[in-house]
């Protein structure tokens, strides 16, 4: 970014917000724009930072700046039209969907994003594209509104106003977009499949535009989006017609939320797909600015969800680059304490209070177990796949290159849980036969 401001880094001073995975430090010069920090830290469960990853602070934030950035490219979005129109060219009203308005906007002027780039660690410069010759777990973003619905609590019912949002402009909208290519065990919408009867089973796929039955471990002929709730203390999964409402926008205005979260989604395809990686879902925050709707908040490995299939002993299993393989490594690792936290939630619903209240209430008591550590040699497993995708991100790998360390860490997560006599709790979540 020529011309713009040095940016002092924030060093030793408290954030003005502090999440689970990022921090947020608003600019008193700059009141338009906050830097954000991304954290070595992880959460999972919705209960907070419990772990950290060496190395995944820069990791996750190079693969924001790079996605941001190609979601910036008009170069990127020419080539995603040619793709779209060759893949979906057989479904002329899908088709038709995805390339109406907006596509060809970005292909004339890249998409609408937040993101005004990375901070170089010891310059404070600004880099829109490429990374700075000293990248750091810094970007710069232009802020929007964060608006929280009030509570309302009616008897025993527990609700959510979002009246504040009707006719306000400049804010996040409180939607987390869910754009899902396939199934996985670990999907909120398979697990909610399992639960219903064939007759709410056949409502609930045509409420998903879907007529194959949901299985896990396979691919949708296109790409579909859900949705559920963003700044309640839950995720909640909600209706089409919900989330209509909950946005605050038109009906017109909400088709394009769901357009513009399957073209950014397409777009993240591509990128993982040429590291031999397969992306399932993943989710996106938009804000609504006048007119547009941007993308923002953060997009990397914590808010999607990437496989590589990999063989192992004459056996492929999906090993996850992202935040599942800790869902997954305290499923099996730690079980009593993950049957705690769902325990915790249940009552949470039920009452009315806050989970984590719940859940540490619980935990003093002694009647839920204490949140574990995770083990030394699976946190260094995970270490190698961020450092394979820096690399990469940086240019000091190639595709191939890449490919191959990811493959090497990934058989190395299959090794951990056979020396640890787990290997069939591992292939029941992750394995996909011969």
């Amino acid at each position: 970014m020529q011309n713009e401001p040095v940016i002092s880094l924030p060093r030793n001073g408290a954030p003005d917000y502090l999440g689970s995975v990022q921090e947020l430090y608003f600019l008193k010069e700059y009141p338009d724009w906050m830097v954000c920090k991304t954290t070595p830290g992880g959460s999972v469960f919705d209960v907070g930072t419990i772990f950290s990853i060496p190395g995944s602070d820069l990791c996750r934030t190079a693969v924001r700046h790079k996605i941001y950035s190609l979601l910036g490219s008009t170069r990127e979005w020419r080539e995603i039209a040619g793709h779209i129109r060759g893949r979906y060219g057989r479904d002329g009203e899908y088709l038709d969907f995805l390339t109406r308005g907006i596509l060809d906007e970005f292909a004339e002027g890249g998409a609408p994003t937040h993101h005004l780039g990375m901070i170089d660690r010891e310059s404070g410069k600004i880099y829109r594209d490429g990374f700075p010759p000293s990248p750091s777990p810094y970007v710069l973003v232009k802020k929007y509104k964060v608006i929280k619905p009030a509570r309302v609590t009616h008897f025993s019912n527990h609700l959510w106003d979002y009246s504040a949002y009707f006719g306000a402009d400049g804010y996040v909208i409180p939607l987390e977009n869910i754009v899902r290519f396939g199934i996985t065990p670990g999907s909120s919408i398979y697990r909610k499949y399992l639960r219903m009867g064939e007759k709410e089973k056949e409502a609930f796929l045509d409420d998903l535009g879907l007529k194959e039955s949901l299985a896990p471990w396979t691919m949708f002929s296109k790409p579909l989006v859900d949705f559920t709730t963003k700044y309640e203390p839950e995720d909640r999964n909600i209706s089409l017609q919900e989330a209509l409402y909950i946005s605050g926008c038109s009906g017109e205005r909400f088709k394009d939320i769901i357009r513009m979260s399957i073209l950014g989604s397409i777009l993240v395809h591509r990128f993982f797909e040429q590291l031999g990686l397969l992306l399932w879902d993943l989710k996106w925050e938009i804000a609504k600015d006048g007119e547009r709707l941007v993308f923002v908040d953060t997009i990397d490995t914590d808010s999607v969800r990437v496989t590589g299939r990999i063989e192992y002993r004459g056996r492929y299993y999906f090993v996850n680059f992202n935040k599942q393989s800790m869902r997954d490594y305290y499923k099996i690792m730690h079980p009593q304490w993950f049957e705690a936290v769902q325990s915790a939630k249940s009552e949470a619903a039920r009452t009315g209070e806050s989970f984590l209240d719940r859940l540490k209430a619980g935990q003093k008591r002694g009647y839920y177990p204490e949140t574990p550590e995770v083990d030394g040699d699976f946190i260094s497993i995970q270490e190698e796949k961020f450092d394979a995708l820096i690399l990469y991100l940086y240019g000091r790998a190639s595709g191939p290159e890449t490919t191959a360390r990811l493959t090497a860490a990934g058989r190395k997560e299959i090794y951990y849980y056979e020396s640890n006599n787990v290997l069939d709790q591992f292939a029941e979540i992750n394995g996909s036969g011969g």
